[in-house]
């Protein structure tokens, strides 16, 4: 079929078809942006932490007595805690995968040198890599002569007095590309510390898109202030006895403390991407809307051309239309609006993206989504169309003919 009859009865109403292209572009610049970000967010569930996840349980302990001494009150709850019937291992850290408190710091290659490249400082004391479950796949674990306090020497928290670390195999292979990072020397802080081990995946305390979302180290500075986190390490059957005992344990030994958010390491996870979830389900909801909208929209024009143009349907089957050529004249002309609207609709998502982009740090638009975009909104245009097409073709030329 010639499509010079639709493009010409769509001049006729060109206000009509107008808004039928806005919104149609409308929905395509919404639906691509929020596909993509629910594809994101999606992806962002998924993310492996590099702990063992289901053997965890964790209790954060606040001491009230600002003239306590840490470290030694810190290494006698390990020494309660461990003796706890069914731990593997215990360990005092500073933060954990999704917990939200990052210590970020630059890495650089040289001294005096600024980076762009961002990395998690991890702390903890003796056994933090077997508390957590890491898979460390080169080099060694710290030695118990290597660990220092964070706040030696009063200056910047430790981190310029720390020798060792061991680095999470994303940022390895980001400073040191094709290479052994192994005895090679970065700069977190003002002094050198050599590489000792990688370890192969390690999440840091918030999200980061791609492989900035592991791009981590730990070091041997042991957590000295009165807040820290014990990291209990036990069977999946034993979380809930284990955490139970480890308040109890904590209490008898020193009952002025507060002991905040004890949980299961699933359960932190599970608190962490609660609002992930949230939007996700916030955001189908509102593409399905619009969406549904748009198909509604396109129903109700055909159906209302169609009762418009029952005179003309008729006159051109009298002269030999069949049904099917009725049929696909509304097909035609619904894929032409549809059409349009996705070209203007295309410009104004990645326009929407760009925004996205600057304002939210959200990543950018994949022309794939663009495609997917395009095909969705062709097949809901098809089947919103469908229905008035076919009362359309089912008119008879004699009827029709007679319409007023």
């Amino acid at each position: 079929m010639s499509l010079s009859p639709v493009i010409a009865s769509l001049t006729r109403h060109k206000l009509t078809a107008l808004l039928l292209v806005v919104q149609v572009s409308l929905t395509c610049a919404i639906v691509c942006n929020v596909a993509f970000m629910i594809a994101h967010r999606t992806s962002q569930l998924r993310q492996p932490s590099g702990v063992v996840e289901d053997e965890l349980v964790m209790v954060d302990s606040d001491n009230l007595d600002d003239n306590a001494q840490s470290l030694v009150r810190h290494k006698a709850d390990i020494a309660a805690l461990s003796a706890i019937t069914g731990v593997k291992s215990v360990a005092a850290v500073d933060a954990l995968p999704f917990n939200g408190n990052d210590w970020s710091n630059g890495i650089s290659l040289a001294p005096n040198v600024t980076s762009k490249i961002t990395a998690t400082a991890y702390n903890g004391t003796s056994g933090e890599i077997a508390a957590l479950g890491l898979h460390l796949v080169e080099g060694r674990d710290f030695q118990s002569n290597e660990y220092i306090p964070i706040d030696t020497a009063h200056d910047w928290a430790g981190i310029d007095h720390v020798a060792v670390t061991i680095v999470t195999r994303a940022l390895a292979d980001q400073l040191f590309p094709g290479q052994d990072p192994l005895g090679k020397i970065i700069y977190p802080g003002n002094g050198p510390v050599r590489i000792i081990g990688v370890v192969d995946h390690l999440a840091r305390p918030h999200t980061h898109d791609g492989a900035q979302n592991e791009y981590a180290t730990l070091f041997p500075l042991l957590p000295d202030g009165n807040d820290v986190t014990y990291v209990l390490r036990t069977s999946a059957q034993d979380r809930d006895r284990v955490l139970k005992e480890a308040s109890q344990v904590l209490n008898r030994l020193d009952d002025n403390r507060i002991l905040r958010h004890p949980q299961t390491f699933s359960q932190l996870r599970a608190d962490y991407f609660h609002r992930s979830r949230t939007m996700i389900s916030l955001l189908l909801a509102a593409a399905g809307g619009l969406l549904l909208v748009t198909a509604l929209g396109i129903a109700g024009l055909a159906s209302f051309w169609v009762q418009q143009r029952k005179r003309s349907i008729g006159i051109r089957r009298a002269v030999g239309a069949t049904r099917r050529d009725i049929l696909r004249y509304f097909q035609n002309e619904n894929f032409l609006i549809v059409s349009a609207g996705i070209v203007f609709g295309s410009l104004l998502a990645y326009a929407l993206n760009l925004a996205l982009m600057e304002h939210y740090e959200q990543p950018r638009l994949p022309l794939s989504y663009l495609g997917i975009g395009a095909l969705s909104l062709w097949l809901l245009g098809q089947l919103a169309v469908l229905g008035p097409a076919l009362r359309a073709a089912a008119v008879p030329p004699v009827v029709a003919t007679r319409a007023t």
